[in-house]
């Protein structure tokens, strides 16, 4: 049940994303006085609507986006000679820009209030100061990488019979209060040496012999602790937000980068190894989610980890909107640009005003962007089927 709430989750709080998006587009639109006639989420046929002055409102029935329907958004439009003057590509062009960019500031700026608010109010995950609480145990000695493989041997904890939850009490006689404490123990045991690891399970205490790994030339147990729960203060709360927006937006560039050589790897066990195999669609967002709201985590940890999973959502939706290439709202805005730059040559040489681009030699490289991105998007939803990624557990 838990699982489906945070799948559901998710769905919404993309559908709302993408309302405040689209938003964005529409308000901003209004307030120059352009037309916009239709305002849906979703795509397909029609489940619901409403007309309110001059705008329908209404929902269609495949929820993968949104639109707003700006009158001349395009110069290819048929326009009624009643609205030319309120047409989109008859307004001046820093009121296009606005227009354009509207959606992306929305999707950026909610990106940025989340980290705000996971970082002042719910607090983040304070991995120099974890307990001695097993959060996760590992059902291997990841020799290979990142996951687990069928070549990498099983972890010390997993052998034992750790289980999440547990809390250490000592290790090879020596009491722990805290996870530096513990770490220092393990890495420095000789690897194949059996210890007594004394743990704490359900008001119980047992003791358990390891028999310590390797990694890395050092000891291995194969547990992650549970991290104390820190908030921030609103200074630092906005400070953090803006450092780990600009990590995400490096880490999505990356992704987006390596997409291409990760195609091959979507529907093996390496898929996670490789950061373009960590591109996923609704159906993978969805999954993330729903892993999230079932973690044996506490509730503030699986609410700052989905309130993290919305941001990256948000900035990832944002970035994307601004490659420059019909129909994302890049293109659009590398449209108009590249009028003014020409207006502005033509001025400096006494020429005319030439007008607006000619839309239709862009035409063929927009039809064949929008069967990669439809292409690649279909691709991705397989994989979240066949292989999805999973969280650790």
């Amino acid at each position: 049940m838990t699982y489906l709430l945070g799948a559901l989750a998710f769905v919404l709080a993309l559908l709302l994303s993408v309302v405040l998006h689209e938003a964005g587009h529409f308000l901003t639109a209004k307030r120059f006085g352009m037309k916009a006639t239709q305002f849906f989420v979703g795509f397909g046929s029609t489940l619901w609507s409403r007309r309110r002055g001059e705008t329908e409102y209404g929902v269609k029935a495949i929820p993968l986006g949104g639109f707003v329907k700006i009158v001349g958004y395009t110069p290819l439009e048929e326009i009624d000679p009643a609205d030319e003057a309120r047409a989109f590509y008859r307004r001046p062009a820093l009121q296009r820009v606005i227009v354009i960019v509207a959606g992306v500031v929305i999707n950026i700026v909610l990106a940025f209030v989340l980290l705000v608010v996971l970082a002042a109010a719910v607090g983040i995950p304070d991995t120099g100061n974890a307990t001695t609480a097993v959060r996760r145990v590992s059902p291997c000695v990841p020799v290979s990488g990142a996951v687990c493989t069928d070549r990498d041997p099983v972890s010390p904890a997993s052998v034992a019979g750790l289980r999440p939850r547990d809390r250490v009490v000592s290790f090879a006689g020596t009491p722990v209060r805290d996870w530096n404490g513990l770490s220092r123990l393990i890495q420095g045991t000789r690897p194949g040496e059996s210890v007594p690891v004394v743990v704490e399970r359900h008001g119980a205490r047992r003791t358990v012999t390891v028999r310590i790994g390797r990694l890395a030339g050092h000891g291995y147990l194969g547990v992650e602790p549970v991290p104390r729960i820190r908030t921030m203060g609103p200074v630092a709360a906005v400070r953090f937000a803006g450092r780990l927006t600009g990590q995400m937006t490096v880490a999505i560039g990356g992704i987006v980068v390596d997409v291409p050589k990760a195609i091959p790897k979507l529907f093996s066990r390496e898929r996670a190894n490789t950061p373009g195999g960590q591109a996923g669609s609704i159906v993978g967002g969805a999954e993330t989610s729903g892993q999230v709201f079932s973690s044996s985590d506490s509730w503030r940890a699986k609410l700052g980890m989905f309130l993290l999973l919305v941001s990256s959502l948000n900035l990832f939706v944002g970035l994307l909107n601004l490659f420059p290439l019909l129909p994302l709202d890049g293109g659009h805005l590398a449209v108009v640009c590249y009028e003014r730059i020409k207006v502005w040559i033509f001025r400096i040489r006494g020429r005319p005003d030439p007008g607006p681009v000619d839309l239709t030699k862009l035409m063929p490289v927009t039809y064949a962007f929008v069967v990669l991105l439809v292409g690649l998007g279909v691709l991705l939803i397989l994989a979240d089927l066949i292989n999805p990624l999973k969280l650790p557990q």
